[in-house]
């Protein structure tokens, strides 16, 4: 089932928002929109992107006490691969939404992401499809998985240190 003009733009401005949060390094407000429990996903896989993590290997794969964890540290001023912080700026495009049997929001997006180090100079491009699952709250959504499908993800690669 797809959704209306008006719910599709509704789905398309949380995704928006949430890209806003990541590259402003607003990591708790981008954390505020993650269902709170264990069961929520982000993933990024490696070598293919239809694995399963369970029993291959991944670049990321969190719950959301992982989640809060990785945050904390890049919060933290210890996560050495961040200091100073990346500059990032993406663009979030070709939105696709329609529910779930679950009651769930399904959507994937394509995404852009450049990312600026500025001890080193390079300039990195992250580029990928996003798979979120959302569930409806209030007037907004929460996230409850996240899959994040790099076009590059069966090559050598830059260190991946920020939230994608």
């Amino acid at each position: 089932m797809t959704f209306s003009a008006d719910r599709h733009h509704q789905i398309e401005q949380f995704l928006y928002h949430e890209a806003f949060l990541a590259d402003e390094s607003k990591l708790d407000d981008w954390l505020a929109l993650w269902d709170s429990n264990d069961e929520i996903t982000y993933w990024v896989p490696c070598n293919k992107d239809d694995v399963d993590p369970l029993k291959e290997l991944s670049i990321i794969y969190d719950n959301y006490d992982r989640l809060k964890l990785r945050i904390g540290r890049t919060n933290s001023g210890l996560a050495w691969t961040q200091e100073p912080k990346s500059k990032l700026r993406r663009t979030v495009s070709n939105v696709q939404s329609s529910a779930m049997e679950d009651g769930k929001v399904l959507t994937y997006s394509n995404f852009h992401i450049t990312e600026l180090r500025e001890k080193s100079r390079e300039i990195i491009n992250w580029i990928g499809r996003t798979e979120h699952h959302l569930i409806t709250d209030g007037d907004s959504f929460k996230i409850a998985f996240k899959k994040i499908m790099l076009i590059n993800n069966n090559l050598e690669m830059s260190q991946l240190s920020f939230l994608i």
